[in-house]
C-alpha cells in the first residue's frame, strides 16, 4: 500500500490544552480504528526497514508499542519495551528526563540488549526529544547502537529531531507538523 501523508494527517486529531493548558496534543489513536490508515503506517515502516541490518526494535511506552509490535512481528525482530518507571518486572535500569510539560523516568529490563545490537528506536512522536534521549541512554548503557529513531509525527518547531541529528542519531518520521 502506498503511503499517503494527507490521508494519515486527516486521521490525526489535535486535542488542545491536553495534558495541560497550552499544549496542542497530536492524537494518533484514530489511526488504530482505521484499518486502511493502520496498514498504511505499518507498511511504510516495514518497507523502510525490511532490508536493514537492525537486530532489535525498541519502543517507548505506550503508543509507540502499538506500531512497533507490528513492525517487529513482520520483520521477525525482538521487541524491547521501554516503559514508565515501575511498570516492568524484574531487574531494570532507569533514566530520568524532562518533558515539555514536566519530568518523568523511563526503565528498561537489564539484559534486553547487548553490545553490538543494532536498534531501531520507535516512538509515536518527536517533540523536544527528552523521552527519546532518555531511551537512547538506556539502550547505550547496555551496549546497543542506535541505527535510527523513527516516529509517526515530528514536531520540528520543538527542535527534538534536530537535536537528535546533531547528536549523530538518524531520524525518520512519516509526517511533520511545522509552524502550527
Amino acid at each position: 500500500m502506498i503511503y499517503d501523508d494527507f490521508y494519515i494527517k486527516s486521521l490525526i486529531k489535535t486535542v488542545e490544552d491536553w495534558p495541560k493548558e497550552g499544549i496542542s496534543f497530536r492524537d494518533i489513536t484514530p489511526i488504530f480504528s482505521d484499518p486502511k490508515g493502520l496498514r498504511m503506517v505499518a507498511d511504510a515502516y516495514i518497507h523502510r526497514y525490511i532490508d536493514s541490518d537492525i537486530s532489535h526494535i525498541a519502543c517507548i511506552d505506550a503508543r509507540g508499542f502499538l506500531i512497533a509490535a507490528i513492525i517487529a512481528y513482520e520483520l521477525q525482530k525482538p521487541l524491547i519495551l521501554i516503559r514508565k518507571k515501575g511498570k516492568l518486572p524484574g531487574k531494570t535500569i532507569s533514566q530520568s528526563y524532562k518533558l515539555e510539560y514536566g519530568e518523568a523516568e523511563l526503565e528498561i529490563q537489564e539484559g534486553s540488549v547487548e553490545s553490538g545490537d543494532q536498534v531501531l528506536l520507535f516512538d509515536d512522536l518527536i517533540a523536544t526529544g527528552g523521552t527519546l534521549f532518555a531511551a537512547i541512554k538506556l539502550l547505550k548503557k547496555q551496549g546497543a547502537n542506535i541505527k535510527e529513531v523513527a516516529a509517526i509525527i515530528d514536531l520540528p518547531d520543538l527542535n527534538g529531531s534536530q537535536l537528535l541529528r546533531d547528536s549523530n542519531v538518524p531520524v525518520f518520521s512519516l509526517c511533520a507538523y511545522e509552524g502550527e
